[in-house]
């Protein structure tokens, strides 16, 4: 791992989808590199083949931050910790970091690996390996304020708790850079923790439902409109903290067409949202500065 001054930062998305499987989009994540650190937000279904489309492999990541503890966000948090253990050849296979608020996601965290224990006895037996898959773990309290729970150098990831319930425990992150910050809302209402989240942010990356197409669903599909985020709300919302650059992901409804992915569009600047929109496809990249 190394970090120092005049390095370019960016972000990835590794993953636009939701838990409805989709050939084109991995299940949620962001990348955020800075120099040559790998920081990666959340490991929906596929986060490892996306990263290895980067180059990125396991090994140099430098840290997985978990926003909660719902599935689409966590199924691909097994591959990357087992996955950059059995690549780890020479022998000094370092533990996977992991930082994620205290609680639900944490108690998984602590039970994933279980279900592997006999795949690593053989694994271990028969390639001689004198160690097994490890997390270390960096468990927080869930913040009400912005809080710092990472650092190296002036590189920072603070965390922030969101409106996910009945999912009581979800943070959002924020990553200050000297080129500048990254906001990442993880799933969430539009509310007024994101906004102290993403003020002044270069780049905020906001999970986004459109609800004037979901309320046209059927009724057993409304309890989704309970806890993500309304498009035309972010857009308000988005104007009002400041932020610089938009990025649109777990898109819901799915974008099929290039007019659907304009619906987006519409309702963010319907919002009031003057700056750049990106509705995100998997790899869609922007660099600060």
């Amino acid at each position: 791992m190394g970090y120092g001054q005049g390095m370019t930062t960016s972000v990835t998305i590794t993953g636009s989808g939701t838990p409805i499987p989709s050939p084109d989009r991995a299940g949620p994540g962001v990348l955020v590199q800075c120099g040559d650190v790998n920081l990666q937000f959340d490991a929906g279904r596929s986060t490892l083949m996306r990263l290895a489309a980067m180059g990125v492999w396991p090994g140099q990541l430098d840290g997985v931050f978990v926003t909660h503890h719902h599935s689409d966000h966590l199924t691909g948090l097994q591959d990357l910790v087992l996955s950059r253990w059995v690549m780890d050849r020479a022998g000094g296979n370092l533990p996977m970091p992991v930082v994620l608020p205290a609680g639900p996601a944490e108690r998984f965290v602590d039970k994933m690996l279980d279900a592997w224990e006999e795949d690593v006895a053989v694994r271990v037996e028969h390639n001689h390996r004198a160690t097994k898959p490890q997390v270390n773990v960096t468990a927080f309290e869930l913040p009400t304020v912005l809080t710092e729970v990472w650092s190296i150098g002036d590189l920072r990831v603070s965390a922030m708790q969101v409106r996910h319930e009945p999912v009581s425990h979800a943070v959002g992150y924020r990553v200050d850079s000297p080129d500048g910050s990254i906001a990442i809302s993880g799933d969430t209402l539009v509310c007024g923790e994101v906004a102290e989240l993403a003020a002044g942010a270069d780049v905020l990356v906001y999970e986004a439902m459109r609800f004037e197409a979901i309320q046209a669903l059927p009724e057993a599909r409304q309890f989704i409109l309970d806890y993500h985020a309304d498009t035309r709300l972010i857009g308000a919302q988005a104007k009002e903290a400041g932020v610089g650059k938009l990025i649109l992901t777990h898109l819901i409804p799915a974008p099929l067409t290039e007019e659907d992915e304009q619906l987006f569009v519409q309702d963010v600047r319907a919002g009031g949202f003057e700056g750049e929109i990106v509705v995100a496809k998997d790899l869609d990249t922007l660099t600060l500065g």
